[in-house]
């Protein structure tokens, strides 16, 4: 069966515009603290995986890079997720009186956000949290506000916004979908 019209996906960001974006991004990472230590990546999994591992490309080698799983930190964990599958969270390194920038690809409603940061606390206590994202789609329902954007986009809140990555962290090819809205969507 074909898509309809409703939910067909259309490309907001290139792999271009993707690369355009996380440079501009590490240049304000690095340009709000160049002093060290510098600051420590700690991708949100899974959508966060390839845009840590593309930022440390862009900040240097040498900038840890961890990632969490927020699935048991998640306010709905009791009532949406019945079976959770859970992933690894990975944090080799110390997070105390570090400057912890957690990456993820989409910003909505800020509660994805809220269960990263206490997952990170749960590894110890930051000198500070802060934010980066590739999409700022919006709808917030937390008081909380990225601090490096890729791409604000005004969306509705039955639309989907997808970062696609094609292959291997570091080197994956990415690009940004929204499909909407949701209700016009086969099952999966």
């Amino acid at each position: 069966m074909s898509p309809s019209p409703t939910n067909a996906a259309r490309v907001v960001m290139d792999e271009g515009a993707v690369a355009d974006a996380l440079r501009r991004i590490a240049a304000e990472i690095v340009a709000r603290a160049p002093a060290a230590p510098g600051p420590v990546l700690v991708a949100v999994r899974r959508g966060g995986i390839p845009l840590a591992a593309r930022l440390r490309a862009l900040l240097g080698q040498d900038v840890p890079v961890g990632s969490v799983d927020i699935t048991l930190y998640r306010d709905d964990a009791a009532t949406a997720l019945p079976n959770p599958q859970i992933g690894r969270s990975e944090i080799p390194f110390d997070v105390d009186g570090r400057r912890v920038v957690l990456v993820d690809d989409v910003l909505f409603t800020g509660r994805t956000t809220r269960a990263a940061i206490d997952a990170v606390m749960d590894y110890g206590r930051p000198r500070a949290i802060e934010l980066a994202v590739l999409v700022d789609r919006g709808h917030r329902e937390l008081p909380i506000q990225a601090d490096y954007v890729g791409l604000r986009l005004a969306t509705a809140a039955d639309e989907r916004v997808e970062v696609v990555a094609d292959g291997e962290a570091e080197s994956a090819t990415v690009r940004v979908e929204v499909r909407g809205p949701r209700a016009a969507e086969e099952p999966s």
